[in-house]
């Protein structure tokens, strides 16, 4: 209904986005070389490593998020229902529609209504129905598990909720353009135990309508939600399987010392 773009039906496991030699140039530097990672279909996919690694670089690249950071280039490819985001003539705005994201701290815009802030999104492009809007906003704010706690209440502004609210907010207005993926960058990470608590379930759970890759530092958090994880170390990509694996028989010794503790 809002998406332009509609994606081919894909089953569980099954190829969402891949990147082929992905690189990030900061000028002469480079934030993450030569990644080549497989995300997969209504999974979660968790980037872990030490800060400054290169989690965030990478997440940043999977919607052309660089292109908004002078001086930042990406090369090699990041491939989005095998298409090419990064291929000459397409939209970085559509694919970042395509492409959710969520960030570290929760970003309502705090004087805005609660329900306007859901329908931004849908606002920019011109929609202006008023009962398609409703509609968007409440199977949004359902998804986001939020609607009983705000039905009542959607002209207060967005600022007036607690903060894990607030990180809620914007997963309904992420969601409610449709995305086919979503992007969180470290959602949690400035909320309390409860409301972390919440946004994991609240993950679990959308993870059968949108593929989610998620950065995190929190190492229980990734082995608790992710079903793959890929571990990131000063820029490269140094493993990626199966959460499990991962966490009970990695392939290499620097994530088996970075899981336990060892550095990082």
């Amino acid at each position: 209904m809002v998406n332009e773009t509609q994606a081919p039906h894909l089953s569980a496991d099954e190829l969402r986005m891949e990147t082929r030699e992905l690189t990030v140039h900061y000028g002469e530097s480079s934030g993450v070389r030569n990644v080549s990672l497989s995300i997969y279909n209504h999974r979660i996919t968790a980037l872990i490593g030490p800060s400054g690694c290169g989690k965030t670089t990478f997440l940043r690249s999977l919607n052309r998020m660089h292109d908004l950071t002078r001086g930042a280039r990406v090369s090699g490819q990041a491939l989005l229902d095998g298409q090419d985001i990064y291929a000459p003539g397409v939209d970085p705005v559509t694919i970042r529609r395509r492409i959710g994201m969520v960030f570290q701290k929760p970003t309502p815009f705090p004087t805005m209504s609660i329900f306007d802030n859901v329908v931004a999104g849908l606002k920019l492009v011109g929609i202006r129905q008023k009962s398609l809007l409703e509609e968007v906003a409440e199977r949004a704010l359902r998804q986001a598990a939020l609607w009983e706690e705000v039905k009542d209440r959607l002209n207060l502004p967005g600022g007036s909720l607690s903060g894990g609210q607030q990180q809620r907010l914007s997963i309904a207005r992420a969601l409610a353009v449709e995305p086919e993926v979503l992007l969180m960058d470290e959602p949690t990470s400035s909320l309390d135990p409860q409301s972390t608590m919440r946004i994991e379930e609240l993950m679990s759970e959308l993870k059968h309508q949108v593929t989610i890759v998620i950065v995190t530092h929190n190492m229980q958090q990734a082995s608790r939600i992710s079903d793959y994880t890929a571990f990131f170390y000063v820029g490269d990509l140094i493993e990626f399987n199966p959460t499990d694996k991962m966490f009970t028989a990695p392939d290499q010794k620097r994530t088996e010392e970075y899981i336990t503790g060892r550095f990082g």
